[in-house]
């Protein structure tokens, strides 16, 4: 009895550590704020931490697409076939058909506006021949881009993974470091990422009404862009870019806890950092961010994850991707950790009642 007990304790506080739950924390897990002219760091607190990107690394998505249009293996008028596996794909989404087939570039605003899993895997079977091809163009990129072991990335869209897969990751360094990358190398990434709304199949009679959520856009001077992303493990996640009098900066917050918190400390540190950022004019090329020592071995943050408190302020795709998670295989790890915590209150309940029917005895 007593080995039983100490197995279904063990069980029991793994559970936690499975679902992610003692994560994310306001008014978060990990921030930066970098000159996107010449990469100084204005600010950094807990940059090294590793953290779950969730849909913030479509932007990843976007770097590799148009690294291809702008050396002509891509272009954005080519036509994408959807695929089956995007059409199963859950969370946030445009409902793609696989009898559908769409313009490159229409499927972009789709991952950047909408932050639609669908059009992100369309696009990476598209762009490369697989997901798997895909992903290794990511991870390719990322180590280009000289980012830290630390950063993997293991799926196009950023869902939590299913069983025996393991999840993208990341640290708010170098997500900075790709952000500012991507935007000297593609200044056009703006056009994509500063749309707030957008209607997809326009012709259609009744066209998806995409809607951007990245809070930011249209309420906070000089943002346009970058991404946002959520997932039950990740808490609020944003990638922002502001621009004001000729001067630009890159936050990066990771792991907050509620949207709120995530909002308010984005807007505090950008209005404290940017007086302190190179006007554009002076400012030499675009260098990378300020390279920081990086764990020897990327392990899963267990600083990352759910919180009671996180289910306050769900945008549509944080609702979208929990839902999604579900559908890939949170919810059957969910199912077995109740499980495991019922088997362990029974054992508790037998142990009691089998000492007092000794003692009554």
């Amino acid at each position: 009895m007593k080995h039983i007990l100490l197995l279904g304790l063990a069980l029991a506080l793994a559970v936690p550590a499975v679902f992610g739950q003692a994560s994310a924390r306001d008014p978060y897990n990990g921030a930066i704020v970098v000159d996107a002219s010449d990469g100084r760091v204005l600010f950094e607190d807990g940059a090294d931490r590793p953290g779950y990107p969730a849909s913030m690394l479509k932007l990843m998505d976007l770097f590799v697409i148009l690294d291809r249009v702008q050396d002509g293996r891509l272009r954005l008028d080519e036509t994408v076939a959807v695929t089956k596996d995007a059409f199963d794909m859950g969370g946030s989404q445009v409902w793609l058909d696989p009898r559908e087939t769409f313009p490159l570039e229409e499927l972009i605003y789709a991952l950047m506006v909408q932050s639609a899993n669908d059009a992100a895997m369309a696009l990476a079977q598209h762009v490369g021949g697989s997901r798997e091809g895909f992903v290794r163009l990511m991870n390719e990129k990322a180590r280009e881009l000289g980012l830290s072991p630390v950063t993997q990335f293991q799926s196009p869209h950023g869902l939590p993974p299913a069983a025996g897969q393991r999840p993208d990751m990341t640290t708010p360094r170098d997500f900075a470091k790709l952000c500012q990358a991507l935007l000297a190398a593609h200044p056009e990434t703006l056009k994509y990422t500063s749309v707030i709304q957008r209607p997809f199949r326009p012709d259609a009679p009744q066209p998806v009404i995409m809607g951007n959520h990245n809070a930011l856009l249209g309420t906070f001077p000089g943002c346009d862009g970058l991404k946002t992303g959520w997932i039950r493990a990740s808490g609020y996640c944003l990638a922002a870019t502001v621009q004001r009098d000729g001067r630009r900066v890159i936050s990066v917050m990771m792991g907050s806890a509620t949207k709120s918190a995530n909002i308010a400390k984005t807007k505090e540190l950008i209005n404290r950092c940017l007086p302190d950022a190179a006007r554009a004019a002076a400012a030499p090329p675009p260098p990378a961010v300020q390279p920081a020592p990086a764990p020897a071995v990327p392990a899963a943050p267990a600083a990352l994850a759910d919180d009671a408190s996180q289910g306050e302020d769900l945008p549509d795709e944080a609702v979208a991707e929990e839902g999604a998670a579900d559908k890939k295989g949170g919810g059957w790890l969910k199912s077995v950790g109740l499980v495991v915590l019922g088997a362990f209150l029974a054992a508790v309940i037998g142990m009691v009642v089998q000492r007092r029917l000794l003692l009554g005895r």
